[in-house]
């Protein structure tokens, strides 16, 4: 008699591919639309199933877990960071969670480093001025931004996409320097040419552009406070595709208007999707909607790393991304 297939739920519309196997391999319930569940959607999912495939946009916490039924015993994220699960209680109640790291690092640095061009170049400025119809001819006093070649780059989370942004901006000639939890070993600080800050306020006060690539915990939220960006030179950048709430956003909304800070590249807010409308109505920042990982490389790559946990977790075997609390 061939086993029973495991009831996994999925939360939201994934690539076609990834959901045909889904079905091929698991007894599966798709998204039939591609939103956000309710909070009783989700108690609901967590109550029948055995597998969970949550996204960032579900909030997975003790509440929500407290109500899970018997059979549920994975959560497979789709997803690198797992800030929207309370992986503790997960684990305290013997529910294994896994996620997808590494696939997304090189889609995350491509969009980082066209956000670290397009802000000090006035990108996003310049493509209104067409749209609009106002470009009158070319003018050597007009439009003026700034180079990135010869500017200092400080990175905050030199993991696999702060590193992969590393070899990106030397080779447009940026100076690389980083803050981390831990020293990068030697031969690495070398090939990147990277200057380690044991001191975050330090590095902070000589940058020109700021990158953020740590994920979100309680130990990082507001990381970039109302303090930290005030130690920002009044000519530095700020680009964001970690997290939002890593940056304090209403004090970088204020320092934009009041001209102390040049400008600010952002693909994640604090409250998405909500964004804060003084940065809307800035001409000094690049928004993007939580895009840095879009590409359908990447989503199939993430499905197919969903997939082998799921099959590894049901075949009694550790799966390879498995999640423990002392990883947050």
């Amino acid at each position: 008699m061939a086993r029973k297939k495991p009831l996994v739920v999925v939360t939201r519309r994934l690539p076609d591919v990834v959901e045909t196997r889904m079905r091929e391999l698991f007894e599966t319930r798709l998204s039939q639309e591609d939103r956000p569940l309710t909070q009783a959607e989700l108690v609901d999912a967590v109550r029948t199933a055995d597998v969970l495939v949550p996204t960032v946009t579900d909030r997975i916490d003790a509440g929500v877990l407290g109500q899970a039924g018997p059979n549920l015993k994975l959560i497979a994220n789709f997803g690198n960071g797992v800030d929207n699960i309370d992986v503790d209680t997960a684990t305290a109640r013997g529910i294994t969670v896994t996620n997808t790291p590494g696939v997304l690092t090189e889609d995350t640095a491509d969009m980082t480093m066209a956000l670290i061009l397009a802000v000090p170049r006035r990108i996003a400025q310049g493509i209104k001025v067409i749209e609009n119809e106002e470009w009158h001819g070319w003018s050597p006093t007009w439009m003026l931004g700034h180079r990135i070649w010869g500017k200092r780059l400080g990175i905050i989370g030199m993991g696999r996409i702060g590193q992969a942004v590393a070899r990106r901006a030397l080779a447009f000639g940026m100076s690389i320097h980083y803050h981390n939890r831990r020293r990068l070993p030697h031969e690495i600080e070398e090939k990147l040419e990277a200057t380690w800050w044991e001191s975050l306020d330090q590095m902070l006060a000589r940058m020109d552009v700021i990158s953020i690539h740590c994920p979100h915990t309680p130990g990082t939220y507001h990381l970039l406070s109302a303090r930290r960006l005030k130690l920002l030179k009044k000519e530095a950048y700020v680009v964001n595709t970690a997290r939002g709430e890593v940056l304090d956003e209403n004090a970088l909304a204020r320092m934009l208007e009041a001209g102390e800070l040049a400008g600010a590249g952002l693909d994640v807010f604090e409250h998405e999707p909500a964004v804060n409308p003084k940065l809307v109505k800035s001409d000094r920042v690049v928004l993007l909607p939580h895009m840095g990982s879009a590409t359908i490389e990447g989503r199939i790559d993430m499905g197919e790393k969903v997939i082998i946990n799921i099959k590894t977790f049901m075949d009694g075997h550790r799966p390879p991304d498995r999640v423990l609390p002392s990883m947050l």
